[in-house]
């Protein structure tokens, strides 16, 4: 009886130890975004012993067929991720079958719900590259449809793990009492204003200042805008965004016991890509729904503030507007 269990324990070590050496199959959907290039050499290149264990596998092209910026990388971004052994696949469906948990890149966030719809009901784990989506209106139809098949997923620019803005987050510094965050802002016609490229600089605000922004007011002009946000405690933080003019990732934050400048620094997708990776292994979401959806929910109040004038606009009744328009966007997946 003890050689049996003995000779049992020895079979369940190494079913562990082959299971543990097994490698996670990573894939990608969309090749329309230099993330994806990056996040293949840094996995596949075999340079990274935070990597080891992963490897990106398969990807599908598409991506964006809107905006031009994207769609016309396509080609050349095939070819790169080619030369590190990625297979190319014809559908989402396919690459979901060869694949254990899905980066979904694509550098539009239009299609995100669609696309992201497949993943949940495979039951993979996913990353969802910023922006989430579009709208407040995806973003909540994307934790809802996550929600309905049980998935999981966290989505999150490349600025929120910057060292010194995840000292801030920490509390490293002392207690945030305020932040000023700037970045560049691309307006892209087929998104609301800062969802395509302004989103980082509103996700540093976010990621120093957490959640509970109560109301926001804009001001803006041709050369950027400047979005002020009175959070619940009283703590203010602003968001300027850069259209004309150098535009770099910058701000200021303000604690009890310093002042910290700069903040928001880009390092890199090494930082992001170890956090992803680390969720894989895990299943552990780093990011809260309740935060992401606020981060939408300002970006919304502060579009609804420019089109009133510069008026105070409550979160809260962006996020009305913003439930409402999801519920539509859900019916035709009540089924």
């Amino acid at each position: 009886m003890k050689r049996k269990f003995s000779l049992f324990c020895i079979l369940l070590s190494l079913c562990v130890t082959a299971f543990s050496q097994q490698v996670v199959r990573i894939g990608i959907i969309g090749l329309d975004t230099s993330h994806s290039t990056a996040f293949t050499e840094l996995i596949n290149g075999g340079k990274e012993s935070w990597a080891e264990g992963f490897k990106i596998v398969a990807a599908y092209p598409y991506g964006s067929r809107t905006i031009e910026s994207s769609y016309k990388r396509i080609p050349g971004y095939i070819e790169k991720v080619k030369a590190h052994g990625v297979k190319i696949v014809d559908s989402i469906d396919e690459l979901l079958k060869e694949v254990d948990c899905v980066l979904l890149e694509t550098n539009d966030g239009n299609p995100h719900l669609e696309q992201a719809i497949q993943v949940f009901r495979a039951g993979k784990p996913c990353f969802i590259d910023k922006p989430l989506g579009a709208t407040l209106a995806d973003a909540i139809a994307i934790y809802a449809m996550a929600e309905k098949y049980g998935a999981t997923f966290f989505s999150s620019s490349a600025l929120r793990y910057s060292p010194v803005n995840q000292k801030l987050r920490r509390g490293e510094y002392g207690k945030v009492l305020g932040a000023d965050c700037t970045s560049p802002h691309k307006p892209e016609p087929t998104h609301p204003d800062f969802g395509f490229y302004g989103i980082h600089g509103v996700e540093t605000l976010y990621t120093i200042m957490g959640i509970g922004c109560k109301q926001v007011a804009r001001m803006s002009s041709q050369y950027g805008d400047v979005v002020t946000g009175e959070w619940t405690d009283g703590r203010i933080g602003t968001f300027r965004a850069i259209v004309e003019g150098v535009g770099g990732y910058v701000g200021t934050a303000y604690t009890d016991k310093s002042v910290v400048c700069p903040i928001g620094d880009y390092v890199g997708y090494k930082p992001l890509l170890e956090e992803i990776l680390r969720y894989f292994r895990t299943g552990k979401v780093p990011i809260s729904k309740e935060e992401t959806i606020e981060i939408f929910a300002f970006m919304k109040a502060s579009n609804m503030s420019k089109e009133r004038g510069g008026k105070v606009v409550a979160i809260e009744e962006a996020m009305r507007v913003g439930a409402k328009d999801a519920k539509k966007l859900l019916k035709k997946y009540d089924k």
